[in-house]
């Protein structure tokens, strides 16, 4: 026999001996404790109660010994253990489902640090559990208890909830609730299923409801309600939960974790100062430590102290506990993250493949987890398979579910705009599209990188800002924007000059190319302060990369110099750099260029001689020299060395092809022989010429002056009449033109589109003029001289010029005409001894005078009829001194030059007949003029005066209406005085009518008391019901009524009953009176 009393339990032997085992001080050994049982033939309740003890103070190993001896020793009774054995084989189950709470999940049999081997799973305790609850439902059935009650129920429970059955766990733990509503295990199963499906707020009311019915239950409830806090966004009340479950459980592993990575979190804040951050991720580890040490076989504590080992690069102890985490996780995502964390280790110390497998492991379990995709993309760039990375990085942020990651997204788009192996360019081109746009993304996701509401900011966001800070993805944007949009690509190295001014480490590249781009946009100034202060910066550097980038910078800080015309700070320059390196040829050729300029073309020629003589295979050498060539009207020369050029080095070169194609074509165009032959040979060079302009566009399909020279040719008609071949009609001639000119302007459209040249524009003129659209060339004509040439180009000048002429000439407009004179004027300004361009200002002269002497005297003034007969008369001088020019070989042809002088002579003679007709024709309009202007004087005076008689009389009638409304108001305001006067008489009388009334009264109602007779009352009619139910009417006595004349009254409708009617019918109403008992209420009232 035994009893149980407090912490103790007597067992009683055969005799009357009795032991008690102290619960309290239990021996690890339970042999003793067995045979004491054994001996005293306990109830299961005792040996229960005895391995519950055993198994909570972590005996697991003896509490299952004797829970084993109580079913051996029950089996050998007499009524064999079916009634008695299903708590103990309940307790077993739970036992092993203690057991399989520190057991590893899976064993890693290559495992390097955490060897588990002979270790039993989870799966093998959880396996014995259900062979143990299962043989407890037997032994009940056999007992005839049947299967149920609340042990079995919540033993099932939890065993189906730690294998993840969640919803026969639910079922199994409602079970006892709807028995006990107050079962603290079945609420807190509810509860822990509760949370597993995110439905947080019924998790916290049972856990709330645990902690009321059980404060000091274990596992505390206080752990689960702060994990609910946390999930709801209520940081600061999760924090304070667990902190009170740490000071009621002083060694709860749980809260020290979760303690921790509360503050490793908070310091990551923004808004905190270095010190408390440090502070804080200090606090963190110490939690963290402690809660390992208080359970070595927490996958999430393993976890958390492999992040730290790792952050310390401590790769040996990481990997331990990495390996730790994957053997002992129960959920996927501690899975995912041991596998992802012992990948770190791996691939950090460089055991590529092992790691590769770990990274696999991770991204198979969670696909979308943006540190296993990056890690992997990492891996798979290392082993060179750039595309299998781009589709790792490409399905993390790519539907469904795409994640948000700027690390990821930089990544897919540095990757994405870097050359492959294999791709094609088109291919190519859309890659470096995606690029950008990844890039664009990227950016917005930085902009927008806000903190979350309660003060916590997300776990990449000071990685954001370190990739915001990425020097290098500015550099690889501006690179991906340079052709397309340089101001993008201005704003990206200036984000990178600004990140590198911040670490102190300014890149001479990263001003240098900025300044590059101040220059194109022509801001000098800017450029040239930047260029000086890039030189400094390399010139500090020092070595080979220094002096690189040394004589790059002074290239372009005297380029700058020599668009700024400041041509001796350009010389000096190029000659520093040509003493430092004379073989920069591009030096060379700039000087060459100066000396060009300025007309020193035989100095120029021998410095490119000597260059092509060390340099002579260097196609941008050749390429100036036969530009050079073609400036200097050394065709036949230049024909020659392009074509050695494209034989002897280089037959694809685009540039030669153009230049061969356009000495081929202008010498072709130039021909004028008439003869068969030459026709036949002018037909051949356009046919070469356009065979080169394809043949360049075959090399390069993008070359815009290939294109552009293919559409002079059309417009031109090059292979056609052009050429020599004849044409039926002028009017067909026409069609032709008109149409060719069109089919060359939507080349040229697209031309422009990616030649940023004046040259375009003039071409487009062109089309618009040989079209007779002469607004339009005029147009493309002013874009080109403005943007272009600033006004200085004399050949634009004078396309202007041409097309104002055209435009005059049609429209027979004079202004046109002033405006073309103008232009000529401008372009004879430029190139004052260009005889062409006098001769051409004085046809414009004389044709503005003779086109004005054909308009009627109403289209023209006397005052541009004096101006065209002096610019005639100057244009008659001047077409003398050109018919009288000396020189051999003119621009015009002298014997015209002499017939416009004779013809100016005969214009001129009408002149004074043109003015005389124009003056009398102004003369009378002018008097006309007068007469009308007269007219509306007059009649403007008129409407003035009848407008002022208007108004005054206007004037009159508001004076009188004004009179009448003012003696209107004086009568009002005496008719009011006059009725205030009545008024206040009307008051008085009253009063004394009043006053008198009164008095009456008085007296008659002391008279009625006297007598007891009725009291008088007005004229009127008061109905009473009496005690029978029926009415009385009270009539006052006429002796009570004023002699005055009552104030009438409406007329009221009475209601008439059937006895009134009667009584009417009867015969006259006599006087009533009121009855006793109401006058005796009367008088009570009075007295």
């Amino acid at each position: 026999m035994a009893s149980t009393s407090g912490r103790s339990i007597d067992i009683e032997l055969g005799g009357q001996e009795v032991i008690t085992i102290d619960l309290c001080d239990l021996d690890p050994n339970p042999e003793d404790v067995l045979d004491l049982l054994k001996e005293g033939q306990c109830k299961v309740s005792v040996w229960t109660r005895l391995a519950s003890e055993y198994w909570r103070r972590d005996y697991l190993e003896a509490a299952e010994t004797i829970a084993h001896a109580a079913i051996e020793c029950m089996s050998l009774t007499a009524n064999g253990a079916a009634a008695s054995s299903p708590p103990v084989y309940a307790l077993l189950a739970n036992i092993q489902l203690a057991h399989a709470r520190r057991a590893p999940k899976v064993v890693l049999a290559d495992a390097r640090e955490d060897r588990l081997d002979g270790a039993r799973t989870k799966e093998d305790y959880h396996r014995e559990a259900a062979q143990y609850l299962n043989a407890g439902e037997r032994a009940a059935a056999e007992g005839g208890e049947g299967v149920g009650g609340t042990l079995a129920f919540l033993t099932r429970g939890i065993h189906q909830l730690a294998t993840r059955s969640m919803d026969d766990a639910l079922r199994s733990f409602e079970g006892v609730l709807a028995e006990k509503p107050t079962n603290v295990v079945a609420l807190l199963g509810k509860a822990r299923i509760m949370y597993a499906r995110r439905n947080y707020p019924q998790a916290l009311k049972l856990l709330q409801q645990v902690l009321q019915l059980n404060p000091s239950c274990i596992p505390d409830p206080r752990i689960g309600i702060g994990l609910c806090f946390w999930a709801m966004d209520h940081k600061a009340k999760a924090k304070a939960a667990w902190q009170r479950s740490l000071e009621v459980n002083p060694s709860e592993w749980s809260a020290q974790l979760l303690l921790g990575l509360e503050s490793i979190n908070a310091s990551k804040i923004g808004n905190l100062s270095d010190e408390e951050r440090a502070q804080s991720f200090l606090i963190g580890t110490k939690y963290i430590e402690a809660a390992f040490k208080a359970n070595q076989k927490s996958a999430a504590a393993a976890n958390a102290l492999c992040e730290l080992f790792l952050r310390k690069s401590n790769l040996k102890r990481a990997l331990k506990l990495a390996e730790r985490t994957v053997q002992f996780a129960d959920t996927l995502t501690l899975l995912t993250e041991g596998n992802l964390r012992a990948a770190r280790v791996l691939h950090a110390e460089g055991s590529l493949t092992e790691a590769t497998k770990y990274y696999t492991i991770a991204t198979e379990g969670q696909p979308k987890h943006v540190l296993g995709a990056i890690g992997m993309a990492q891996i798979q760039m290392h082993n060179g398979e750039i595309p299998a990375a781009i589709h790792t990085l490409d399905t993390l942020i790519q539907p469904p579910n795409p994640q948000r990651s700027v690390e990821a997204t930089v990544m897919l788009a540095s990757l994405r705009a870097h050359p492959r192996p294999g791709v094609s360019s088109s291919d190519a081109a859309q890659e470096k599209i995606r690029a950008r746009e990844l890039f664009d993304r990227a950016t917005k996701m930085l902009e927008h990188e806000d903190p979350r509401p309660n003060g916590t900011v997300n776990a990449l966001t000071r990685a954001a800002a370190a990739t915001m800070d990425d020097l290098e993805m500015h550099i690889e944007v501006a690179r991906l924007w340079q052709e397309d949009q340089p101001e993008r690509t201005a704003r990206a190295l200036r984000e990178a000059l600004r990140i590198g001014e911040a670490s102190g480490q300014i890149d001479p590249r990263l001003l240098n190319n900025l300044a590059a781009l101040q220059h194109m946009d022509s801001h000098l100034d800017t450029a040239q302060s930047m260029y000086e202060v890039a030189l400094t910066k390399a010139a500090s550097i020092g070595g080979d990369s220094g002096e690189a980038m040394s004589t790059s910078i002074l290239y372009n800080l005297a380029r700058v110099y020599e668009d700024k015309e400041d041509l001796d700070m350009a010389k000096e320059a190029y000659d520093k750099l040509l003493t430092r390196h004379p073989e920069y040829v591009d030096a060379r050729v700039r000087q060459a260029h100066m000396l060009a300029n300025v007309n020193q073309v035989n100095e120029a020629h021998e410095i490119l001689k000597n260059a092509l003589t060390t340099h002579t295979s260097n196609l941008n050498l050749r390429a100036y020299y036969t530009s050079f060539l073609i400036q200097n009207n050394q065709l036949k020369v230049a024909k020659d060395f392009v074509y050695a050029t494209l034989k002897d080095y280089e037959r694809s070169d685009v540039y030669s092809l153009c230049a061969a194609a356009l000495i081929m074509y202008n010498q072709s165009r130039e021909s004028r022989d008439p003869s068969p032959k030459a026709i036949e040979e002018r037909k051949r060079g356009f046919q070469r010429a356009v065979e080169t302009y394809q043949k360049a566009l075959q090399f390069d399909p993008l070359c815009a002056v290939a294109a552009q020279g293919l559409a002079i040719a059309t417009a031109e008609d090059a292979l056609g009449a052009f050429s020599g071949v004849s044409v039926a009609s002028l009017a067909e001639e026409t069609q032709l033109r008109i149409k060719h000119a069109r089919d060359a302007l939507d080349v040229f459209a697209k031309v422009r589109e990616s030649l940023n040249d004046g040259c375009v524009y003039v071409n487009i003129g062109h089309c618009y003029y040989a079209r007779d659209e002469f607004d339009r060339a005029i147009e493309s004509y002013e874009t080109a001289s403005t943007r272009y040439y600033d006004g200085h180009n004399t050949s634009v000048l004078l396309y202007l010029c041409r097309s104002w002429y055209s435009k005059g000439s049609k429209e027979q407009s004079f202004p046109a005409m002033n405006t073309a004179l103008k232009y000529a004027q401008m372009a004879l300004h430029f190139q004052p001894s260009d005889k062409a361009i006098i001769y051409n200002i004085a046809m414009i002269r004389q044709k503005a005078t003779e086109l004005l002497f054909e308009l009627p005297p109403s289209k023209r003034t006397l005052r541009d009829l004096e101006l065209a007969i002096a610019q005639a008369t100057h244009a008659q001088r001047v077409f003398a001194s050109l018919a009288a020019d000396p020189s051999p070989s003119v621009p015009y042809n002298k014997e015209v030059a002499d017939q416009r002088r004779k013809y100016g002579e005969i214009m001129l003679r009408r002149g004074d007949e043109h003015l005389t007709s124009q003056r009398a024709f102004e003369a009378e309009a002018q008097a006309r003029l007068d007469a009308a202007r007269q007219r509306r004087q007059d009649e403007k005076m008129r409407l003035e005066a009848a407008e002022r008689a208007k108004m005054e009389e206007l004037r009159q009638q508001a004076e009188k209406l004004a009179e009448e409304r003012r003696i209107a108001r004086e009568q009002a305001l005496e008719w009011s005085r006059e009725i205030q006067v009545e008024s206040e008489e009307e008051r008085e009388r009253k009063a004394k009518r009043a006053s008198k009334k009164l008095k009456a009264e008085t007296e008659s109602g002391d008279e009625a008391i006297n007598s007891g007779e009725p009291k008088k009352k007005r004229k009127g009619k008061l109905k009473k019901v009496n005690d029978q139910g029926e009415e009385t009417e009270q009539l006052f006595s006429d002796g009570d009524i004023d002699s005055k004349p009552a104030k009438k009254r409406g007329a009221k409708k009475r209601v008439v009953r059937d006895d009134d009617e009667q009584e009417a019918g009867s015969g006259p109403r006599k006087k009533q009176y009121k009855s006793k008992e109401y006058i005796s209420d009367t008088d009570d009232e009075m007295t």
